[in-house]
């Protein structure tokens, strides 16, 4: 099954969202109101899918799914939102969001965007992607690599050094202290910062920038 948290402030929307993706089969979906019960939800349990709305009444999306991640850098967060969200996507991307769904999307959309957000995969609505391709596409693009590099957490860095050392997925996750599942997730989201697509060109790409020296190696 997949477990899904939906924050939002808005009963009729929780409910109405909650039932679309139950109808799934395979889908459970968790309801909370503020920002403090999402904090105590995510210290006590793990959660394949986060959807968070933008705006709540104790908190902003984007600041909620900072400390979420803090808490678990493998968080897969969907921020959900019926609001403009085109001047949120830099800080989306700075903090390690996996996309926005419109509330305003249809049953077909909202459980697509879920699963392919499972699958490690981005989500912009076709609004925003349009805005983005009129920017310019060659800006700064060797400071950038350097910024996404830079954004690597602290167990990603584990896992990257327990890679390097020719451990396989499970032993990773006994040592972490993550599920097998949630460090494949965070793999994902790794490989993608580090834009490999593999665990032997992500270790490499890893020494190549600085993140790891050869003593992280097996000789």
């Amino acid at each position: 099954m997949i477990d899904i948290l939906l924050v939002d402030d808005h009963p009729a929307v929780m409910e109405g969202t909650k039932m679309i993706l139950e109808l799934e089969g395979d889908m459970i979906v968790h309801l909370a109101n503020s920002a403090e019960e999402v904090l105590e939800m995510v210290e006590s349990r793990s959660f394949d899918v986060m959807l968070f709305d933008l705006h709540i009444a104790d908190a902003n999306g984007i600041d909620l799914a900072k400390q979420v991640l803090r808490m678990n850098s493998a968080a897969i967060i969907l921020i959900y939102t019926g609001y403009e969200f085109n001047n949120y996507f830099n800080r989306m991307v700075e903090t390690g969001i996996f996309g926005f769904i419109l509330k305003t999307t249809n049953r077909e959309q909202l459980v697509t965007s879920i699963r392919c957000a499972l699958r490690g995969e981005v989500i912009l609505p076709l609004s925003l992607v349009k805005q983005l391709r009129r920017t310019t596409l060659n800006e700064s693009a060797a400071a950038s690599e350097e910024q996404e590099t830079s954004t690597i957490s602290d167990k990603e860095y584990e896992i990257l050094k327990e890679i390097a050392k020719g451990k396989s997925n499970k032993e990773i996750a006994e040592i972490v202290l993550m599920s097998q599942r949630s460090l494949e997730y965070g793999l994902t989201h790794l490989f993608q910062k580090l834009k490999v697509k593999s665990r032997m060109e992500a270790a490499i790409k890893a020494k190549q920038v600085g993140i790891l020296v050869d003593a992280d190696f097996n000789q």
